[in-house]
């Protein structure tokens, strides 16, 4: 017969438990949304730092280390001594010997059919991220993707010219948009529309990005949904289609 002292007390545990315990993990979860941002990015910055200290400093000659007269190695000066060689090449490339000794290098790397392809496709992608003069996308948009009736967030890069604005001239007017993935935005499809399917949008692009890699939880105006945020710089109007 078992004792009715040892039978298990079925009753739920008092209001005050559950409340320490439900504001414990508000607590806990609120510490972790600060923390992680914040650890992420130091050690995001010391990684490159050291990354690139690790490939500058063997250049330089011992002698000439802080480590050998301060017995503690200093992080930074890789990057320091980098950007130093960076500001200088860049300084020589904009004058009439460096603009000749570039040209004369590239001449050389274009006779080179395996050296060529590789050069010039690291080239394109450096001055595609680099440049300061390129355009980068001019307005955040909504394009029907996958199919009709259903929408998806599109960045304008430019209209279509050349080939492709000849061979698709039936259509009317183009323009070439970037559709991203998410929640990676550096992937996508690159897709030719119809200026006049396109809903051009007020939100800035950066405000896109953000709703894109969130996958729709940051909203741009975060603090009134329902109002439009602040519409971006005026730039050159393109044909718009109300939703």
């Amino acid at each position: 017969m078992t004792d009715p002292e040892d039978t298990p007390d079925p009753s739920p545990p008092p209001a005050r438990t559950r409340g320490l315990l439900a504001r414990f993990r508000r607590n806990f979860l609120t510490g972790i949304v600060v923390i992680v941002p914040i650890w992420l990015t130091l050690w995001l910055i010391w990684t490159v730092i050291n990354w690139i200290d690790g490939w500058v400093l063997p250049f330089v000659p011992r002698s000439y280390r802080p480590s050998e007269y301060l017995a503690i190695d200093l992080p930074g000066l890789g990057v320091i001594l980098f950007v130093v060689f960076a500001v200088v090449v860049g300084w020589l490339a904009k004058g009439f010997l460096g603009r000749t000794f570039i040209g004369w290098g590239e001449s050389i790397v274009a006779r080179m059919p395996v050296v060529r392809s590789v050069y010039n496709g690291i080239k394109q992608i450096a001055e595609t991220v680099f440049a300061q003069s390129e355009t980068s996308f001019e307005r955040a948009c909504l394009v029907e993707y996958p199919r009709k009736g259903i929408w998806a967030i599109a960045f304008i890069s430019t209209t279509a010219k050349g080939e492709i604005a000849s061979s698709l001239a039936p259509h009317g007017p183009l323009v070439s948009v970037f559709l991203p993935t998410t929640p990676n935005p550096t992937s996508g499809f690159l897709l030719f529309v119809p200026a006049a399917d396109v809903i051009v949008l007020d939100m800035k692009v950066e405000d896109a990005a953000k709703l894109v890699i969130s996958a729709g939880l940051v909203y741009p105006n975060p603090k009134d949904p329902g109002r439009p945020p602040v519409p971006a710089s005026a730039l050159p109007p393109l044909n718009r289609r109300s939703p």
